[in-house]
């Protein structure tokens, strides 16, 4: 089907990290009439999922990744304005944040990229957050999950303080919390109670999913 063509452009343009082609294919797929639901669902999110594929293998690296969901970005881009309002509709929702004292957020940006590719509204409060703003942010936007990374071991307190915030507000047991950054242990997310620590954005973004897809462990 001529379908095929356009999809699949967009999918290669993600798995080559082809930053030239990108643009391109995803004008030449809505000026060809693909639905635009369709080029996301079809072309831009199983391009990224082979991109995760060869992560995991070890064929690509973080800075693949990085670069990968950069290329996406520009596809949703050009994309995203042919939305209708039915395709926008979001079911679930993620605060996430870099805790207090720490400025780094190459690991959220690529896992609030990927959580925005499979549907989730994404509350990005970025980076050095008290826990007290993001206890304030899950009180204002309600999310099913809160994402919190720290790259700094001295840093890492500052989660087990956001729970707490949480559980003196009475919100622990609406949000589902999970940390990441390559200090946090799992060990370390059971003493503070936290419910998941992902090992990497696409594990942690694999653990999202799952949490929300009924029969699961959704709710």
């Amino acid at each position: 089907m001529a379908e095929d063509k356009y999809l699949a452009a967009l999918r290669e343009s993600i798995v080559h990290l082809d930053f030239a082609t990108i643009e391109t294919a995803a004008r030449q797929a809505i000026e060809a009439g693909i639905d635009p639901g369709t080029a996301i669902t079809q072309g831009i999110v199983p391009g990224m999922t082979i991109v995760g594929e060869k992560f995991e293998s070890g064929e690509y690296f973080l800075s693949e990744l990085v670069v990968a969901a950069e290329v996406m970005k520009m596809g949703m881009k050009v994309i995203n304005p042919h939305l209708k309002q039915a395709d926008r509709h979001i079911a679930r929702k993620v605060v996430i944040a870099t805790v207090e004292g720490d400025h780094h957020d190459l690991g959220k940006n690529i896992v609030t990229t990927l959580l925005i590719t499979q549907g989730f509204e994404v509350i990005d409060l970025g980076v050095d957050i008290t826990p007290g703003r993001i206890t304030d942010a899950v009180k204002e936007h309600q999310p099913d999950i809160l994402g919190m990374s720290a790259l700094l071991s001295l840093t890492m307190t500052k989660m087990g303080e956001t729970i707490e915030n949480l559980k003196e507000a009475g919100l622990r047991d609406r949000v589902r919390v999970i940390v990441g950054g390559t200090p946090v242990t799992p060990e370390f997310a059971d003493i503070i109670g936290a419910d998941y620590k992902a090992l990497n954005a696409l594990e942690g973004v694999k653990k999202c999913v799952e949490w929300v897809t009924p029969g699961k462990g959704g709710q």
